[in-house]
C-alpha cells in the first residue's frame, strides 16, 4: 500500500504527502508551476528575483524573524527557481511542520516587498550574474539554451540580464505574483514524519482562501538549433552540444535517460572512456538530460585545450553515431542500474521524496511508485534505444563554444558529419 496521499482544495491547490516511517524530520514546501518560461521578455529574471525576495519580510515577519523562527527549532529554509518551477521549502523536525507551513504560507500570501530590501537583494543578484559570467563552464550553458531556443522564454537565462534586473521594482514583483501565483498552479508537498490530515487542515486555514488567478498559458517551445561562439583568452576551450530530446510525457522518455547515461553519465560511460581515458583529451566530459512538458534537451559538455578541441568535437560526434548500433547489453544494463540506484538513493531523504512527489504530481497528475518507474526502465529494449538515438542525432543540434575557440569546427560541419 502506498504511503502517498493527495487532496485537492476547492480553490485548486493540490496537497501531496508521503509518510516515511522511522524519520523524525520532514520536508515541506510549495512548488509553484511558474518560472523563467512564464516571463515576458521585459520580465526576464523576475521569477528569480521574486524567489530571492521570499525571505526578505512579510506583513507579519521581518527577514530576520523568518530566519530565526526556522533556525530556532534547528530547521532549514530555502528556495530555487527553474524554467518551469519556483519552489519554497523547509526541513524541520516533525513537531515543527506546522511552523514551517505557517512561514511558507506567510511568504506566499503576504510578501512586503520592502523597497530597501529590494535594493539590497538587487545587489546580491547582480553579483550572482557577475559570478556566472566569470564561470565559463556555467555561463556556456545559458548561451547553449539560447542557441537551442532563440527568442523564446525557455531560451532566456533564469537570472536575467543585468540591465533588466537593475530596473525591477515592487510593481514588477507584485504583477508577476498576481499573474502567475494562482492556487491551481501550486502544489503543497510534504514528506517524512508527516500527518496528511493535519497538513490539509492547516492548508485549508492558511491557503484555502487564495483566489484562482488568470495566467498559466505558456508558450510552446520551438527548437531551432543554432550556434553561439564567444572567443576569449581562457585557459580552456569550453564545448557544449545539444539535441532536442523528448518531454516528460513522451514514450521515449525512459529510453532517452538510458541512452544519455550510457553515453556520458559516469566514469564508465562511452564519452568518458573514449575521449578522456583512451585519448586524454580532457579532464571533464559528460552528458545529461533535461526535460520539460513539451520538449527536452540532451547536452554534452567538455572542457579542453584549444589545440585539442577540434579532435574532441569530431570524436564526440563519431561516438554519437556509433552508439546507434554499437551500444552493448552491458552498457545498457549499467545505465539502467545507475538510474534506478540514483532514484532510490534520492528517496532516502525527506527532501528527495518531497521534490519527487511534487514534480510527479505536476507532470503526471499522480505519483508513480518507484517500482513502476523501475519496471518502465527495465522494459526499454536495445532496439528502443537505437531507434531513439538515431532519431535524435538526425535532428539539427545546437552548440555553444567559449574561450580560444576561433578555429573550432562549425555547427554545420558537425551536423554534416553526423549525417554522413
Amino acid at each position: 500500500m502506498s504511503d502517498t496521499n493527495i487532496t485537492t482544495l476547492p480553490n485548486g491547490l493540490r496537497i501531496v504527502t508521503r509518510h516515511m516511517p522511522g524519520l523524525h524530520s520532514a520536508t515541506l514546501g510549495v512548488w509553484v508551476n511558474a518560472g523563467g518560461r512564464d516571463e515576458r521578455a521585459e520580465q526576464n529574471g523576475i521569477a528569480h528575483f521574486l524567489e530571492h525576495m521570499a525571505f526578505k519580510g512579510t506583513a507579519r515577519r521581518t527577514a530576520l524573524q523568518i530566519a530565526e523562527e526556522i533556525e530556532d527549532v534547528g530547521g532549514y529554509i530555502n528556495a530555487y527557481t527553474s524554467r518551469d518551477t519556483t519552489a519554497y521549502y523547509a526541513r524541520v523536525l516533525a513537531a515543527d511542520t506546522g511552523l514551517a507551513l505557517d512561514v511558507i504560507s506567510d511568504i506566499l500570501l503576504n510578501p512586503s516587498f520592502d523597497e530597501r530590501e529590494i535594493e539590497i537583494e538587487r545587489g546580491v543578484i547582480l553579483q550572482e550574474i557577475g559570478q556566472a559570467l566569470d564561470t565559463p563552464d556555467d555561463i556556456v550553458f545559458d548561451w547553449l539554451q539560447e542557441a537551442a531556443y532563440p527568442d523564446q522564454p525557455i531560451g532566456r537565462p533564469i537570472l536575467g540580464p543585468a540591465e533588466r534586473v537593475s530596473q525591477f521594482g515592487r510593481p514588477d514583483l507584485s504583477r508577476f505574483v498576481t499573474e502567475q501565483y494562482g492556487p491551481d498552479r501550486m502544489i503543497l508537498a510534504a514528506a517524512g514524519a508527516v500527518d496528511h490530515d493535519a497538513i490539509v487542515r492547516q492548508a485549508e486555514a492558511t491557503l484555502g482562501a487564495l483566489k484562482p488567478r488568470p495566467g498559466g498559458l505558456r508558450d510552446a517551445a520551438r527548437w531551432r538549433g543554432a550556434e553561439a561562439r564567444r572567443i576569449k583568452d581562457l585557459e580552456q576551450a569550453h564545448f557544449t552540444l545539444a539535441f532536442e530530446g523528448p518531454g516528460y510525457r513522451s514514450p521515449h522518455y525512459h529510453a532517452s535517460q538510458i541512452w544519455t547515461v550510457a553515453m556520458g553519465g559516469g566514469m564508465s560511460s562511452r564519452l568518458f572512456q573514449k575521449i578522456r581515458e583512451e585519448r586524454g583529451l580532457c579532464y571533464t566530459i559528460f552528458a545529461q538530460s533535461g526535460f520539460h512538458d513539451d520538449t527536452g534537451m540532451m547536452t554534452i559538455y567538455a572542457g579542453t585545450a584549444s589545440e585539442d578541441l577540434a579532435e574532441l568535437m569530431t570524436l564526440t560526434v563519431d561516438e554519437l553515431k556509433r552508439s546507434v548500433d554499437q551500444l552493448s547489453d552491458a552498457e545498457i544494463a549499467r545505465a539502467r542500474a545507475q538510474l534506478k540506484a540514483g532514484m532510490l538513493m534520492g528517496l532516502e531523504s525527506s527532501s528527495g521524496q518531497a521534490e519527487r512527489i511534487a514534480r510527479s504530481l505536476a507532470i503526471w497528475g499522480r505519483v508513480p511508485e518507484p517500482d513502476e518507474t523501475a519496471a518502465k526502465l527495465d522494459s526499454v529494449t536495445r532496439e528502443d534505444i537505437a531507434e531513439y538515438a538515431a532519431s535524435m542525432i538526425a535532428r539539427h543540434p545546437a552548440m555553444a563554444l567559449y574561450g580560444p575557440v576561433e578555429h573550432a569546427p562549425s555547427l554545420d560541419e558537425l551536423a554534416d558529419r553526423l549525417a554522413a
